[in-house]
């Protein structure tokens, strides 16, 4: 019986987490596993995490967070923006690993058939904090807190002016993509950001939702034939179900995140087949 399978953010400029990542390991030889973003900041982390997947899963699907787009001062690679995602792309197909920009594939396993989708949507700051309506009234007050996001310093958006503004064009895209899609199997999302706000309500500064998503994705789930959404980035691993479609957080984290826990990761997290429990 093969398994459809996640993880996310596995950070393995850490060392901790880069011995997480030789410990992993599919259950079948016809395991696949889904990347939701932020394997590492540098080129050669990302290469490195994805060669030992790709060799231990029949299939591994990658999507960037927003790490692997940071564009550090130390970085060897100063590559920015389209370009930075670009030559990420094109490492992974050297590897044999799907991205965003390769044609959706169907997975056969148990609860299948479903169609994996890869999305690169980004955030366009529509996840306000409370009480405040623009972009500009929301970073300042995440400013005044002191919860910025470093993607404000690390995270080009060349060509595009803006985040946002590279936001909206993928999100164009890949809802035109989508809509194209002929098959008649139900998707199953895979993105670093949930398409929809609900799950940043639990995070403990507020404030960050607005580098977690967007507005423009928040039906998605309903306008589409969805079996489940797999994402990251909040480093709080949880199931949870909105309008009856499943949302999988499947971070791994930091290591002063995961190493306190009881079961520390229990990664890699099985997507289908749905477990009883």
């Amino acid at each position: 019986m093969s398994n459809l399978v996640a993880v996310s953010d596995l950070h393995v400029s850490y060392r901790e987490n880069r011995e997480v990542v030789d410990l992993l390991r599919a259950q079948t030889p016809q395991d696949w596993l889904l990347v939701a973003g932020d394997v590492g900041e540098q080129l050669t982390d990302v290469g490195w995490a994805l060669s030992v997947l790709k060799e231990r899963f029949e299939r591994v699907v990658w999507v960037p967070g927003n790490h692997e787009l940071w564009t550090m001062p130390d970085d060897p690679v100063k590559l920015r923006g389209v370009e930075r995602y670009e030559a990420l792309v094109e490492l992974c197909r050297r590897l044999g690993v799907l991205t965003p920009e390769d044609p959706y594939e169907t997975w056969h396993g148990p609860g299948g058939p479903v169609t994996v989708a890869p999305l690169f949507l980004g955030y366009d700051y529509t996840w306000l904090p409370d009480g405040h309506t623009t972009k500009a009234a929301g970073l300042a007050y995440a400013h005044k807190t002191g919860v910025v996001c470093t993607d404000e310093y690390m995270l080009h958006p060349d060509p595009y002016p803006t985040r946002d503004d590279w936001c909206r064009a993928r999100v164009d895209e890949t809802e035109r993509r989508l809509k194209a899609c002929d098959t008649t199997a139900p998707f199953v999302f895979v993105n670093h950001y949930p398409l929809v706000r609900e799950p940043t309500r639990v995070l403990r500064y507020p404030e960050f939702a607005q580098w977690c998503g967007t507005d423009l994705t928040a039906d998605w789930h309903t306008r589409f034939d969805t079996a489940a959404m797999v994402y990251g980035h909040l480093h709080i691993p949880r199931s949870t179900v909105y309008d009856g479609v499943p949302f999988e957080e499947v971070s791994l984290g930091y290591p002063r995140e995961w190493q306190p826990r009881k079961r520390p990761h229990g990664l890699p997290r099985r997507i289908l087949p749905v477990s009883p429990s």
